[in-house]
């Protein structure tokens, strides 16, 4: 049993290890991360969705924003469409569960917010109907993605695309790349920046 428990540890590590290399998604990862500094000294916010363990960890990035992820210091506006049991039922019972994110990007976001769509296959229904509402919008949408990176890739604004086939090894990715962000937008909002 510890060989296979270090054989996951070695195919997470070695995930994490393309990433480290492929410099076309570092480039975008910075991307994301200086829009988000720009879109929070503009009083806007980040809105996050995503299914199963990708609304898990829209909500985790969300709380690491509006709550603290370093150190102390104001609250930074981020939303997860993933909580609100009220709002997911009854729009996923009236209008059906693609739209159970579109129908609250069509209410809460506004022009200039960011929204970042997870997914490990990069093909959910309601991620790709809530792009579609964003760019009605003009909110910039960010593809957050495994395997090819899917419809998502092609829709987004921005596509961060883990280069893994594997769900457990693009999920653990996913919350990397989100406390990376995290770390750089708050350093950058309310620290001394990031050398």
């Amino acid at each position: 049993m510890k060989n296979y428990i270090k054989e996951q540890i070695k195919l997470s590590y070695e995930t994490k290890q393309t990433i480290y290399k492929d410099e076309e998604l570092l480039e975008k990862i910075v991307d994301v991360a200086q829009k988000c500094v720009e879109l929070y000294r503009t009083d806007k916010k980040t809105i996050l969705a995503g299914n199963g363990g990708s609304a898990a960890d829209a909500q985790h990035i969300a709380a690491e924003l509006v709550g603290r992820y370093g150190f102390d210091r104001p609250s930074i506006p981020s939303l997860a469409l993933t909580t609100d049991t009220s709002n997911l039922t009854a729009i996923g019972n009236d209008y059906g569960y693609d739209k159970v994110f579109s129908r609250q990007l069509e209410g809460m976001g506004q022009e200039g917010d960011i929204f970042i769509g997870i997914s490990t296959s990069g093909n959910s229904k309601n991620i790709l109907s809530a792009f579609d509402s964003a760019k009605k919008k003009n909110i910039l949408t960010v593809a957050l993605v495994g395997k090819d990176g899917g419809e998502m890739a092609k829709k987004a604004d921005i596509a961060l695309v883990i280069p893994s086939d594997s769900t457990p090894r693009i999920q653990e990715s996913h919350i990397l790349i989100g406390h990376i962000l995290c770390d750089i937008i708050e350093k950058e909002t309310f620290g001394d920046g990031v050398n």
